[in-house]
């Protein structure tokens, strides 16, 4: 056994005493009148627990397809930012991992982070060679800590499948499992520097000169550091901005569209979170896409599904999105599809509603996750299970709705020549 493995261990029953002595605290909080409805009670005691946790109360935020819609909403609330580490413990991590002196890679490195959040902190730096970059840290122990808390939640999965088998419909263990390979995937920056490159070759097989990808610096690049372009840019939604760096918003939304839609059959997989945050225009026109961290993967005739149900929405043609719900669902049962295509006429109602947008990132989020809640909620309601990939692909296409409502309000995305969606 290796020190490495001994040390994984302490840290790891540490773990199981933390997350015992938070309950704990809670349970006696319960006990002396602390209580909130139970969403609230489960939301802040994730918070309380950490990283995994927190990872978990984002995940529940982002698949009304597996949860209750009262803790869908309530997880919105979940933090996205976590306390700073100090600035001594990045310089530590990165000196174990990258085996030199920091002085022979950086030329400097802001000990003032961009971005703390549960998995690693994100700092402005430059190489010695003069390259603007952004470093990711993965902060210490986090690994650890996921995996002892999702191996233990597994278990108890597992376990309550076996005293309840009406649950095994659900498949408690089967989600807690894909929530704990999208974690620990979410772990190895290897991964996602080779999300980063797998991108940028579809984007030079489809030749493609309208969008780009940072640039990996692999010297500087381990599982736990991932060293990269730093772009300067603004947000797809900043028009005010936009309009300083691109003459046309319209033309550089359709580039942004085509690329994504692009990947969707011709890459390996799709970026899984498109907020504005993560589509910048550049000084020079090109949109940035940033964040691999999550992505997506889905067969061909899902997409195909999808594509006729946001189409048969634009179109109004409720039949038509009732035959499409059923192409994507899962269910054991027989669906009335007049009864469901009645029942998407509110949801129209709702899609109609679409260019009244708040004024923040927040507020967008919330749109845009009430929508998917409501498409899940009425599916559901007939028998229909849906697959995560289905919410996780909805919700990019929300997102793109939203934007041409903002940039290009006159475009109907179904029938506009210049974009390729099923191309």
């Amino acid at each position: 056994m290796t020190s490495s493995t001994v040390a994984q261990g302490i840290q790891g029953a540490l773990r199981i005493g933390q997350t015992v002595r938070i309950l704990g605290k809670t349970g006696i909080g319960w006990a002396l009148g602390h209580r909130p409805p139970a969403p609230q009670l489960l939301r802040e005691t994730f918070e309380s627990l950490g990283a995994t946790y927190i990872k978990l109360g984002q995940f529940i935020a982002s698949s009304p397809t597996f949860f209750p819609q009262e803790y869908v909403e309530e997880f919105q609330h979940c933090l996205d930012q976590t306390p700073r580490i100090p600035y001594k413990v990045i310089r530590r991590v990165l000196r174990e991992e990258l085996g030199r002196p920091l002085e022979e890679i950086y030329q400097r490195i802001d000990p003032v982070p961009l971005a703390s959040a549960s998995i690693a902190q994100v700092h402005g730096a430059t190489l010695v060679t003069g390259e603007d970059v952004v470093i990711k840290v993965q902060k210490p122990g986090v690994e650890t800590v996921l995996r002892t808390d999702l191996n233990g939640l597994y278990l108890a999965a597992r376990v309550l499948e076996t005293l309840a088998p009406r649950l095994s419909w659900t498949s408690i263990s089967g989600i807690v499992d894909e929530i704990r390979s999208t974690m620990i995937e979410e772990c190895d920056f290897i991964q996602e520097a080779q999300n980063l490159e797998t991108f940028r070759r579809f984007l030079e097989k489809t030749d493609n000169q309208v969008a780009t990808v940072p640039t990996v610096y692999h010297h500087c690049s381990t599982r736990r550091v991932l060293t990269m372009e730093r772009f300067h840019g603004v947000p797809l939604t900043n028009l005010e901005s936009l309009r300083r760096v691109t003459p046309d918003p319209e033309a550089t939304l359709i580039a942004a569209m085509n690329t994504w839609f692009s990947s969707l059959t011709q890459c390996e997989f799709f970026h899984a979170d498109v907020h504005a945050g993560n589509l910048l225009v550049l000084g020079d026109g090109r949109v940035g896409f940033i964040d691999f961290g999550i992505v997506g993967r889905i067969r061909p005739e899902t997409w195909q599904a999808v594509f006729q149900l946001m189409s048969a929405m634009s179109a109004g043609n409720f039949d038509s999105m009732a035959e499409a719900m059923l192409g994507i669902g899962i269910t054991r049962q027989v669906v009335n599809t007049r009864a469901l295509a009645e029942d998407l006429r509110q949801l129209y109602s709702r899609m109609e509603s679409m260019n009244q947008y708040g004024n923040g990132r927040r507020d967008a989020e919330d749109e845009v996750n009430a929508l998917l809640m409501e498409v899940v909620r009425i599916g559901e309601l007939h028998g229909l299970h849906f697959p995560r990939e289905f919410a996780l692909l909805l919700k990019q296409f929300l997102y793109f709705d939203r934007y041409v409502h903002l940039l290009a309000p006159g475009m109907d995305m179904f029938v506009d020549e210049r974009l390729t969606l099923l191309h």
